[in-house]
């Protein structure tokens, strides 16, 4: 098969148009027509159903996506590997992540990789857990950085244990305690990430028969956290998440003690691209060396 052929379907697959495809691929819409068109003749199968709003993928085709992915990194991956031998490093990445994660552990992960792989192009995509499994659905993503929560229906690498912690203002009652009740957030004005719908929160809520007064809800952690700063109210988030916020707000355990994991997802792990399997290896490695600090 043509590889120029795989990404025609592939794309308009994704797009849900050839007008869109063409647009990425930089062809004109009649040529990624024909392109998809003679892979269809090539195999014998109708690939898409063509509408006046665009192409959807036929139940048929829907069963070709996801070995045909595979056939395209194995591409890269010949290309890669000759670049390699000729003592060169080439590809492209794509990494979906927690803000928390991007902001500490990717930059020193990159660092390391990018010494050894310079040739490299990285791509780090910041977002909340349904934009994370929306790349990895999308294949925008070669793997995403996030916590552990269920329901999982990805390939998970386990990397390490965060603790949860409250979040107060410093002029909160409970600033000088030892710890922070999580019955609290019952009483206080809660501010939750994830437009409301932190999985990870959530669980850890009903875990402990806890309703929290939720007053306000935000994209992702920054955002609550410089909520709580200003005193508009009180979160939880992992350690990790506020490791670079210590002015006008206040840390606390949480009582009952609660933590989360943090780890990799993939689609699949025996479809990578060489330049991603590489940085997964570089990642693990940091992390297990950070936790044995």
């Amino acid at each position: 098969m043509e590889s120029a052929r795989c990404k025609a379907f592939l794309k308009s697959v994704e797009l849900g148009s050839f007008r869109a495809a063409a647009e990425e691929l930089g062809y004109t819409p009649p040529a990624v027509s024909q392109l998809v068109a003679a892979l269809e003749k090539e195999l014998g199968v109708s690939l898409l159903t063509r509408s006046k709003k665009g192409v959807t993928v036929t139940s048929e085709g829907s069963r070709f996506v996801p070995l045909v992915r595979s056939y395209i990194a194995r591409e890269t991956d010949i290309y890669q590997l000759a670049a390699e031998l000729r003592g060169m490093s080439v590809g492209d990445l794509s990494i979906a992540a927690y803000p928390s994660v991007a902001t500490t552990w990717l930059p020193e992960i990159v660092r390391r990789f990018q010494q050894r792989y310079p040739g490299v192009h990285i791509s780090i995509m910041e977002g909340v857990r349904p934009e994370i499994f929306h790349h990895l659905d999308m294949h925008d993503a070669d793997m995403g950085f996030m916590a552990y929560a269920e329901p999982m229906e990805y390939e998970w690498i386990p990397l390490a244990e965060e603790k949860m912690i409250a979040v107060v203002p410093d002029d909160h009652p409970l600033a000088g305690a030892g710890s922070y009740p999580m019955s609290e957030c019952e009483n206080d004005d809660f501010i939750m990430t994830s437009w409301g719908q932190d999985r990870e929160i959530m669980e850890l809520f009903k875990r402990n028969n806890v309703n929290p007064n939720i007053k306000y809800t935000t994209y992702d952690t920054p955002a609550a956290l410089a909520m709580v700063r200003m005193g508009l109210g009180v979160s939880l988030v992992n350690e990790l998440s506020a490791q670079y916020w210590n002015d006008h707000l206040v840390k606390l355990p949480l009582d009952p003690p609660e933590t989360v994991t943090f780890g990799i997802v993939l689609t699949s792990e025996e479809h990578m691209t060489r330049a991603a399997r590489k940085f997964l290896s570089y990642a693990v490695k940091y992390i297990s060396e950070e936790g044995q600090k």
